[in-house]
């Protein structure tokens, strides 16, 4: 069986936590933090860590084979 590819934009955005979870970011942390209309308890909010829905893990978890094949052999 060929090797598979890794989904280069999907390997950068999302990592997989020992009980199979996708962990994700927050968007709308790049640019325009300071004025302009996000308070400093939104910016907070967007620090942490969040979960894919799990309507969308199969999918991830297709785009990065390699980092669930670790999981999955345990």
């Amino acid at each position: 069986m060929p090797k598979l590819k890794t989904h280069s934009g999907a390997k950068k955005r999302f990592n997989l936590t020992k009980t199979g979870k996708v962990k994700r970011a927050h968007a709308y942390k790049r640019h325009l933090l300071n004025g302009h209309g996000k308070t400093t308890k939104l910016k907070r909010g967007l620090r942490a860590g969040a979960y894919a829905d799990k309507t969308n893990e199969p999918a991830i978890k297709r785009m990065i084979p390699y980092k669930y094949e670790i999981y999955s052999l345990i």
